[in-house]
């Protein structure tokens, strides 16, 4: 197979997993997505029946030993993102937080580069300002967005953007101002290119319905806490994407602490057998993966 056969292949494999990923938001069913943080973490996602992968970048960047925050080196990142890809068979999303990079056009770089991975989904956010703690402007992640799209036409794959917006996770904001804020910022943001719009904290459920029916793309919700509404509700309210984002790592880690402190303190290790995979199984995860080569659907 001659190297220009290969690319076209990969490139309708990867547009066709693009085509499903957004057909996954419009189901019958709201697209449910426990994140993931590298591969063996997709793998049991993927295995457990979830019809697509997306990454956590907290969860990633703890698994790294880097704070959340855009702390994680982008080629580690990339480096990541790539065993992930490889090594699943389902359409592959990444949160790329606030874009990386000063400006645009360095975002725009970035989704390239996971794009030749063969990721299909992108999350990016508008977040807060570091030194105030308020609010970003919209006006640079409308131009992030803008140049996302223009990289995924450029590749003529039909990439899913996820656009993020704080207005709930911002001191400042509340009541109908806030809400106000939310949809005006998530309407620049599907004029400017976004596919979703994604509100953590968004948890009052007049408001979802309200700001979901409001939208002309899909909401997507976060559920990582204690005590989140089912998808049964959520979907009655018309929220169409649920993210469990880092609430999956940090499930996972407090079970390992439990683990720990029974082992350490009691001398027992009860936690641990009940619920483990056989060596067999965790070997199984990857067991149809060949070495740098990444799997295809």
């Amino acid at each position: 197979m001659s190297g220009h056969t290969k690319a076209s292949l990969m490139n309708h494999e990867q547009s066709a997993r693009a085509q499903l990923f957004h057909q996954l938001h419009a189901g019958s069913k709201p697209l449910v997505l426990p994140n993931a943080w590298d591969a063996a973490s997709a793998r049991v996602i993927e295995t457990s029946g979830a019809k697509a992968v997306a990454t956590s970048s907290a969860a990633m960047a703890w698994a790294l030993g880097y704070p959340d925050g855009e702390q994680l080196p982008l080629d580690e990142l990339l480096a990541a993102c790539r065993r992930i890809v490889e090594v699943t068979s389902v359409p592959v999303s990444v949160d790329i937080e606030g874009g990386f990079g000063v400006d645009a056009e360095d975002t725009g770089g970035l989704v390239g580069a996971l794009m030749q991975l063969g990721v299909v989904g992108i999350n990016i956010e508008d977040g807060k300002d570091p030194v105030t703690g308020q609010l970003t402007s919209a006006k640079p992640l409308a131009q992030r967005l803008a140049c996302i799209r223009a990289v995924a036409e450029h590749r003529v794959v039909p990439l899913f953007i996820n656009a993020r917006t704080d207005t709930y996770l911002t001191a400042g904001l509340a009541g109908e101002a806030r809400f106000n804020e939310t949809l005006e910022r998530a309407l620049a943001y599907v004029k400017a290119g976004a596919n979703g719009i994604f509100v953590p904290g968004l948890a009052d459920a007049a408001e979802i319905k309200r700001l979901a029916a409001a939208l002309p793309v899909p909401l997507n919700v976060y559920v990582g806490y204690p005590g989140a509404p089912d998808v049964q509700t959520l979907q009655a309210l018309g929220v169409r994407r649920i993210s469990l984002g880092c609430g999956t790592m940090q499930a996972v880690l407090a079970h390992l602490a439990s683990i720990t402190e029974q082992a350490l303190v009691q001398g027992r290790f009860d936690i641990m057998g009940e619920h483990m995979l056989t060596v067999s199984q965790a070997n199984g995860l990857f067991a149809a993966v060949s070495p740098g080569v990444r799997r295809t659907a």
